[in-house]
């Protein structure tokens, strides 16, 4: 999210005025959406605006004043609350509301408070009164020093400092490359692409409900006497390639010619974004050059652990390198399975090819049904697993409020508190984890409202939506592949991290911390998907009740390790590509297509497929720009807390508490390295050029990678 008072991936205690309604647990009086009165209707996002403006207004009028430098701080966290919690709002609308009412109000509320944000970063009283706080080091507690100073900087990044025709010139890059940033990923939802299989009986059954019936006229029909054609219309299917979708396909379809088909159809498109990337990549590095820098990546990481481009360059080189020999040695077993199932007769592996051998080679060497695998993972038992583990961890119960009328953007969509028998309500979350039409295909944590002190003796709960895409049958039953179950606990770990932070400052709350350390809980989540003492708690048949028993756990973890430096040779390429692009001007590559070729060639024994451009939905190179290689430091981070602090007993209350007092409490209002050292001593193994780069021993035992 763009604003430098919104840290996003985001007056007094007496004086605050709270313009927005908090959800009550009990309440079944008609609301808005998301508890917010003014959201009865679409329009009433323009009522936020109106009122987040105006709020805000009068907080920059009081800080004009120049109060104390806590009241100053104060008042600036306030106001990154409100606009905060509109822009929020909004972006979780846009991802998930069916009503396109909603979405286009949404949308216009976002980009009216993203052009509001370009007056405050560019409003020099708010700069001196921050810079006033910033040096009454004797007055202000820890956190709110580091308010301060992280208030300065993120000012600084907006081009403060500059001269009024760089501010205006940085604001209008702001707004286009936002404007950019949206049109990428509507044109993602709007051109999934889609491919036409004739006849419908080379498509797998267990797919049909992924497609729609056409039909042809046959070449090999002819006209009768009467003029009309004497065969009857050959039937087939269309098959949309989304990712998840085209994920599928490649994995259950026999025929050969059916995924080629599919992978180039889903991996050529949608085309217009080409263009829309070149203009995003331009845009960030004029950018970049007015504010000083000589690339995006290089202004992007000034805030992170790693610091530098160039820092971030070595880790993944140092990986590639680690990870290649084992990652070549897989690709050559697909390739033989491949050719022994070919009669011999087959010299190349095509990326079609990967998926469905893979598949098969799992279940072949571990005896594994992926069906029997799901049916022990409805997403009913799912739910019940997120408590568990919240439950045995924390002392914490999930309880489910019913939601007001007007509150829900779907049927589909149920809320939670987090309740603490000694402690109360710690927050609220929403689930909507079903795919539907029109719903963005992501699986993403949205934060609603982030946690601060309001008062001595009162704290303003978080509001966190957890979104998924879980397909579900045509009764509405879903059942998760394990990989899905993945995904859930992977975005468990970023609401608990949002609902269990207990910061002084919304500006610190939840996942508002340095980029490449953000993804640290949602990765150390991710273990308990795997853990057979977690599994059998919750994972129960959906028709015997009877838990999963620990050899298809053991199976499960065997497939796993199969190809796990393929997976991460893959993650280390995505992380390359994107570093590479905001690291480099655009004049010094050809072309987007031509860098992603000559990486993937670099860096990957897998075929490159001339003519596609995968790249243009990865929507991270937008949302994450100069910044996926945090996934890489949080999996090396998570690998390292896990053995030292879970591996022993992943439930363990002890555990579960140094977790989140250590860690998860703190936000962003501690340094990442010092809250790492307190939890697990040597997450961090090495400075590079003033960066930190992650130990990478952990993983590296965890995945055989080490000689």
């Amino acid at each position: 999210m763009l604003g430098v008072l919104i840290r996003s991936f985001s007056a007094t205690s007496s004086r605050v005025r709270h313009l927005w309604y908090s959800s009550a647990p009990l309440s079944v009086e008609e609301t808005g959406l998301y508890g917010f009165p003014h959201l009865k209707t679409a329009k009433g996002f323009q009522r936020m605006v109106d009122d987040a403006i105006e709020r805000s207004n009068e907080l920059v009028s009081y800080i004009a004043g120049m109060p104390s430098p806590k009241e100053i701080v104060e008042a600036m966290d306030e106001i990154s609350d409100t606009v905060c919690t509109v822009i929020d709002s909004a972006e979780l609308c846009r991802h998930t509301h069916p009503d396109r009412d909603f979405v286009q109000e949404a949308s216009e509320a976002s980009l009216q408070l993203s052009e509001y944000l370009n007056y405050l970063n560019s409003n020099s009283t708010l700069y001196n009164a921050v810079i006033k706080a910033e040096s009454s080091h004797d007055i202000l507690s820890e956190e709110a020093q580091r308010v301060a100073h992280h208030l300065r900087i993120d000012l600084e990044k907006g081009g403060i400092h500059l001269s009024p025709e760089k501010v205006e010139r940085v604001n209008q890059l702001n707004i286009t490359i936002l404007q950019l940033s949206r049109e990428f990923s509507e044109n993602i939802i709007m051109d999934p692409g889609h491919v036409d299989i004739f006849p419908s009986t080379r498509v797998p059954k267990k797919l049909m409900h992924l497609a729609s019936q056409i039909s042809r006229v046959p070449s090999s029909a002819s006209k009768g006497s009467s003029g009309r054609y004497s065969n009857l219309n050959e039937r087939g299917v269309r098959l949309v390639t989304e990712p998840n979708a085209l994920c599928s396909i490649l994995q259950l379809t026999s025929d050969s010619e059916v995924r080629r088909l599919a992978y180039i159809a889903g991996n050529s498109t949608p085309r217009a974004n080409l263009q829309v990337l070149d203009k995003i990549l331009e845009s960030r590095q004029e950018f970049s050059e007015i504010m000083g820098c000589k690339s995006y990546a290089e202004f992007a990481l000034k805030d992170n652990m790693a610091l530098h481009p160039d820092v971030v360059l070595t880790f993944l080189n140092d990986m590639s390198k680690m990870v290649r020999p084992k990652a070549d040695e897989e690709f050559n077993k697909i390739y033989n399975f491949k050719r022994e199932k070919s009669d011999y007769s087959i010299s190349v592996l095509n990326p079609w090819d990967e998926p469905y051998f893979t598949r098969m080679m799992r279940s072949f060497a571990h005896n594994l049904d992926y069906s029997i695998v799901a049916s022990y993972f409805s997403l009913t038992q799912c739910i019940n697993g997120l408590k568990v583990v919240a439950e045995s961890l924390f002392g914490l119960k999930f309880h489910e409020i019913p939601l007001a009328p007007g509150e829900s953007w779907h049927p589909d969509v149920v809320k939670f508190s987090l309740h603490h028998p000694d402690e109360g309500d710690l927050g609220y979350l929403y689930l909507d984890l079903k795919s539907r039409k029109g719903k963005h295909p992501i699986c993403a944590h949205f934060a609603i409202k982030g946690g601060r002190k309001v008062s001595q003796t009162r704290y303003q709960l978080p509001v966190v939506a957890l979104v998924c895409n879980f397909a579900s049958s045509n009764s509405g039953f879903v059942q998760l592949q394990h990989s899905d179950v993945e995904t859930l606990f992977h975005e468990f770990g970023h609401a608990l991290h949002s609902l269990l932070s207990r910061t002084e400052y919304q500006h610190f709350s939840g996942t508002r911390v340095a980029l490449d350390f953000a993804e640290t809980p949602s990765n150390l989540f991710e273990y308990y998907a795997w853990d057979y003492r977690v599994l059998r708690k919750f994972a129960k048949h959906y028709s015997t009740g009877d838990p999963i028993p620990e050899t298809l756990v053991k199976s499960l973890q065997g497939a796993k390790s199969m190809f796990a430096a393929t997976e991460l040779q893959r993650q280390i390429l995505y992380a390359l590509i994107d570093m590479t692009l905001h690291a480099s001007q655009p004049s010094s590559f050809k072309d987007t297509i031509s860098l992603v070729s000559d990486l993937n060639k670099e860096h990957t024994s897998s075929k490159y497929v001339e003519g596609t451009h995968w790249h243009t939905r990865f929507s991270h190179l937008v949302t994450y720009g100069a910044g996926y290689y945090s996934y890489l430091y949080a999996k090396c981070f998570a690998s390292t807390i896990w053995e030292k602090v879970f591996k022993a007993d992943p439930l363990s209350p002890s555990a579960g508490s140094a977790l989140r007092c250590k860690f998860l409490q703190h936000g962003g209002a501690k340094a990442p390295s010092s809250i790492l050292s307190d939890l697990a001593e040597n997450c961090v193994r090495r400075k590079h050029n003033g960066g930190m780069i992650p130990d990478i021993t952990s993983l590296a035992e965890e995945m055989k990678l080490l000689s």
